[in-house]
């Protein structure tokens, strides 16, 4: 089959991680155009991939209309989302989309309603789905193996003050919505829907930073009509240069311990005696995720995180930052 003509929207440093990856798969991607408000980020990725034969815009409604496309991969920043995902839509081009795909609701279902209504395969970024451990213990917990999930903890901790885009609350939507979003996926893809959510955040150590009006702590309760409970806490003033996102899951029959979602130590507690099971993969995380949408592309099937998946994260974020601001239980 030919190879997908493809573009990159948005030429920012996550953009790298996504070209370089479509790069090494010349038989499936042909990298035809890159977009970006500033034409030198734009540019300079032409030139470092793709020897300069891609074209270059700075309007992306210019990109869909002029470069004949069947593959975008968006990597805006959430401030930065408008038509895009409708353009895409009506020219009938599929998509891998950054989290989170949106600032609101609305929005989000917006994205949704217009990529389900032109059939279009969609992907959202959220690659922890792909990290061999947790494959493998998803596919343990949907097999009824594990028994019943009871409690789940996650820990996002950084120390960095980022892009200043990020720092703005209007722009990024906090930590929790921009980042720590990875973890509020895991906690769905893993536990299910939850009943309520409770979340306390505060700035407490960068108010001396102009403009910095986000979260730098949180902790954040999430309950399941079983009566099962997930946690999740972050920061953004722990180990300088040191990200950290890590996670453990205890059910009726396993207790798995993540040191991130390649690494982890399956415990067999309803049986003592089995020796635990270690999981130590080094898989491109980003790379399986592009695979998992080309496959869906070409067979005609659904991708492991649709928009449609995309949006009920970011109704979940959004219903932490509400329960922060309000100062009370949030039911869903």
């Amino acid at each position: 089959m030919k190879p997908l003509r493809t573009a990159i929207l948005g030429c920012g440093r996550f953009a790298h991680v996504h070209a370089r990856n479509l790069a090494s798969l010349n038989d499936e991607i042909e990298l035809v155009a890159f977009c970006s408000r500033t034409p030198e980020k734009a540019q300079a990725c032409a030139e470092t991939y793709t020897g300069g034969r891609a074209a270059v815009f700075t309007n992306h409604r210019d990109m869909f209309e002029q470069a004949e496309l069947d593959l975008t991969v968006i990597c805006l920043p959430p401030y930065a989302h408008t038509d895009e995902v409708e353009l895409a839509a009506a020219y009938g081009v599929h998509l891998l989309i950054e989290k989170p795909i949106a600032l609101s609701s609305e929005h989000g279902w917006q994205m949704v309603e217009a990529a389900e209504r032109a059939g279009i395969k969609t992907q959202v970024g959220f690659m922890l789905r792909f990290g061999e451990a947790i494959m493998q213990l998803k596919a343990m917990i949907d097999s009824g193996e594990t028994g019943p999930a009871g409690l789940m903890s996650a820990r996002y901790f950084c120390n960095s003050l980022h892009a200043p885009w990020w720092r703005v609350r209007e722009k990024s939507g906090g930590q929790l919505l921009e980042q720590v979003i990875h973890m509020v996926d895991l906690v769905r893809y893993l536990m299910g829907e939850p009943a309520t959510v409770y979340s306390r955040q505060a700035n407490l150590f960068h108010q001396h930073i102009p403009d910095y009006t986000v979260e730098d702590v949180s902790a954040t309760i999430f309950s399941f009509e079983s009566g099962a409970l997930g946690v999740i806490y972050a920061t953004n003033n722990a180990i300088p240069t040191r990200w950290i996102n890590d996670y453990r899951l205890v059910t009726q029959k396993i207790t798995a311990e993540f040191e991130d979602a390649n690494h982890a130590v399956f415990h067999f507690t309803d049986t003592p005696d089995q020796p635990p099971r270690k999981i130590a993969a080094e898989k491109n995380y980003h790379l399986a995720e592009l695979l998992d949408l080309l496959n869906a592309i070409r067979t005609n099937r659904e991708t492991r995180t649709p928009l449609r998946e995309g949006a009920k994260s970011l109704d979940l974020a959004l219903a932490a930052v509400r329960s922060a601001d309000s100062g009370s239980i949030v039911y869903l």
